[in-house]
């Protein structure tokens, strides 16, 4: 199906559904009028009683052609949303393993476009939704309507942008909602209840929730409040909640599920690069084999 002229990518109505992956999105009225169209993130969601899995993996690590094969592998294990973390020098919210993933990105000459390569690849197999998981400096250095406007023009779903503060971020919501882009923001275990509402306030598509202070990173245990911070957020907002940082097994996957709506997993997926490399194949397939055994924590 070719797209519709003078509509985001996300607006166009895809010609299949995949069993667990949304391929895209379905009108709720007619294609002539975009106000009544479901962007990608909020049909993935429509239904709350299905739990989702949302993969993280860093752009262009090891390279453009290998990860691009990986969010297909992602795909194809049933992943429901993808975050592309956009490798940056200075990845203060991120741990030892995706700092490594951006080092090697960066190193093999990884540039902040390709990422839009990135989506517009992916564009030409699935409609699956995209997040560009990203820092303010990568947005600035283009100017924010710029950045956006790419992001939206290759099929982009949303954006996190991990250190902008939701009451500095006018700006970047102006952009997101010019260019119909859902604006993604954090939740902390160290948020002070009175900022929730703040955060939610101009935040669409979902609320990420990271589930432990510190960085990212794989966890054995699971915390032990989760229940009750999802209750809290829920409380601020109808928008469903993702929750992420150190979940590493279809145990913990199913854990989450309980209260969230979706389970986010990124270092358990991103260190197989590393521990497969420099066999392209082998990566894409151990990246595969990873998710569809996370994702059966779902089903359990």
């Amino acid at each position: 199906m070719g797209q519709t002229a003078g509509l985001h990518p996300a607006e166009v109505c895809p010609p299949s559904w995949n069993e667990r992956n949304p391929l895209g999105i379905l009108p709720k009225g007619s294609l002539g009028s975009v106000s009544y169209i479901m962007s990608r993130i909020a049909k993935l969601f429509e239904d709350r009683s299905r739990k989702r899995f949302i993969a993280y993996i860093c752009g262009m690590d090891p390279d453009l052609p290998t990860s691009i094969d990986i969010c297909h592998a992602l795909v194809e294990a049933g992943t429901d949303l993808i975050e592309i973390g956009v490798p940056f020098s200075d990845p203060l919210a991120d741990g030892k393993t995706n700092q490594l993933a951006a080092e090697r990105a960066l190193a093999n000459g990884a540039k902040v476009d390709q990422v839009f390569e990135m989506a517009r690849a992916i564009r030409l197999k699935s409609q699956v939704p995209l997040v560009l998981y990203t820092y303010y400096n990568l947005v600035m250095s283009q100017g924010i309507d710029t950045y956006v406007s790419k992001a939206a023009e290759s099929g982009i779903d949303g954006i996190l942008t991990l250190d902008l503060p939701p009451e500095e971020s006018g700006d970047m919501v102006e952009a997101c909602q010019k260019h119909h882009i859902d604006n993604i923001f954090i939740v902390a275990p160290t948020t002070p209840d009175e900022r929730i509402p703040i955060i939610t306030r101009n935040a669409s598509g979902f609320i990420y929730y990271v589930s432990r202070e510190g960085v990212t990173g794989e966890r054995s245990d699971m915390v032990s409040d989760l229940k009750e911070r999802v209750a809290l957020i829920r409380s601020h907002t109808d928008l469903p909640i993702g929750v992420g940082f150190g979940i590493s097994s279809p145990e913990q996957v199913m854990a989450v599920a309980e209260y969230a709506d979706a389970a986010i997993v990124g270092s358990a997926l991103v260190r197989l690069v590393a521990d497969k490399g420099p066999d392209r194949q082998a990566i894409v397939s151990a990246i595969r084999d990873k998710a569809r055994h996370l994702i059966s924590g779902l089903s359990a």
